[in-house]
């Protein structure tokens, strides 16, 4: 089948089967229904139905094979369904961990058991994944963590504690690093394992940040029972596992900010003329053009760059290295981008609530200091910076 006829056979289906109060709903990469069973039950009833439309297709996982919940599509046609969905404005039907981490690893690593277990309950968004790596003693020299799992038959007994994990309080299941041999080589005792998040013994406890809210989370083990069979890989093996998810993850946060960055110049100037009363011509402070034109040249080379690795992946590339360089380059933008929002603000960007500020600049007060553990969240830019010089410009240790 011609990419032109695939388009028209999904524009028809989007033009049928699309709710009309979702188009034009598209906001950001992580706008969409994050799937899982729980703290849904206020979800519109559209949204629910958006999702069963495109999972019964496979559209939600849109290049996974037919038989592990895809569609089995190439990654040309995956663009063109993603653009067409665009073109309406409609939100992703599905996002979240599973779809952009756990699920492409299990496809590299998992065994066939595990991926028809798991993989159709991902695209259908039946189950909400977090991520078991950091822990309070073992952050960015991750592979020094102290979670311990030991065989007990047909199980895992796991116990220690994760910090830092992202919705643990709204996931179903988590993918973890235990360490399961501490007589070796710290890399070399550590596996990949999944288990229910329902299972006895874990607690979760959210965790507070300045800017108000967060995503993110503790997570206690005390004697967690966890299935064998859901070991990923061989044991002992989690670290490669590991790092190949880590790169997912990282090149996920890279397209979430390279599509947060586009028309940020706009917005910018736009708040600039507001808050400086000048509707036209020039903005008065040269200093803070300078600033924003800066940032403009700096995010249409970022977005080059994305456009350059996005096309080697779809010529069958894995990614590599380059996963670090997106990381660390989309958030320092982003933290550039909202430190001269708060600039442009002067006092007002003192505002956390209460009359004499407006809803936008309160909102971009607390979206500068949320953007501060941006270069720290997913790999901090300093471990960035060594994979880079390690692995892209083959420096020596």
């Amino acid at each position: 089948m011609s990419l032109d006829t695939f388009r028209e056979e999904v524009r028809a289906v989007l033009e049928a089967e699309a709710p009309q109060s979702l188009r034009g709903a598209y906001e950001h990469p992580f706008s969409g229904c994050w799937g899982g069973k729980k703290d849904r039950e206020d979800e519109p009833a559209d949204v629910t139905r958006w999702l069963h439309v495109m999972a019964e297709r496979g559209w939600t996982a849109p290049t996974w094979p037919k038989e592990y919940g895809g569609a089995g599509l190439s990654k040309a046609q995956a663009a063109v369904l993603k653009q067409e969905q665009l073109r309406l404005g409609l939100p992703a039907p599905l996002i979240g961990f599973g779809l952009m981490m756990i699920g492409p690893t299990l496809l590299e690593f998992g065994s066939e058991a595990q991926k028809r277990e798991h993989l159709p309950r991902i695209a259908r968004g039946e189950i909400r994944w977090c991520q078991g790596y950091s822990e309070p003693d073992a952050g960015s020299d991750l592979a020094s963590l102290m979670t311990r799992a030991e065989r007990d038959g047909d199980h895992f007994i796991v116990n220690g504690q994760k910090v830092w994990t992202s919705y643990a309080d709204k996931s179903d299941w988590m993918f973890c690093l235990v360490r399961t041999d501490f007589d070796v080589r710290k890399q070399a005792g550590i596996s990949f394992l999944l288990f229910d998040m329902e299972s006895p013994g874990v607690a979760v406890r959210p965790i507070s940040l300045i800017s108000g809210s967060s995503p993110f989370c503790e997570v206690f083990f005390e004697n967690v029972r966890a299935r064998a069979d859901n070991l990923v890989h061989d044991l002992n093996a989690g670290w490669t596992v590991a790092k190949a998810l880590l790169q997912h993850e990282r090149t996920m946060i890279g397209e979430v900010f390279a599509l947060s960055v586009a028309g940020g110049e706009d917005q910018l100037v736009t708040l600039a003329r507001e808050q400086l009363g000048a509707p036209d011509g020039p903005i008065p402070d040269a200093l803070l053009r300078d600033g924003i034109v800066q940032a403009a040249m700096d995010e249409q080379c970022f977005l080059m760059t994305m456009r350059r690795v996005a096309a080697q992946m779809k010529a069958g590339g894995r990614a590599g290295p380059e996963s670090s360089v997106l990381k660390i380059a989309g958030t320092e933008l982003n933290q550039r981008r909202h430190e001269l929002a708060v600039r442009i603000a002067g006092p007002q960007a003192l505002g956390w609530a209460g009359e004499g500020f407006t809803e936008a600049e309160l909102t971009s007060t607390r979206e500068w200091l949320r953007s501060r553990g941006n270069t720290i969240e997913g790999g901090t830019s300093e471990i960035q910076l060594n994979i880079i010089a390690k692995h892209a410009l083959q420096l020596p240790d």
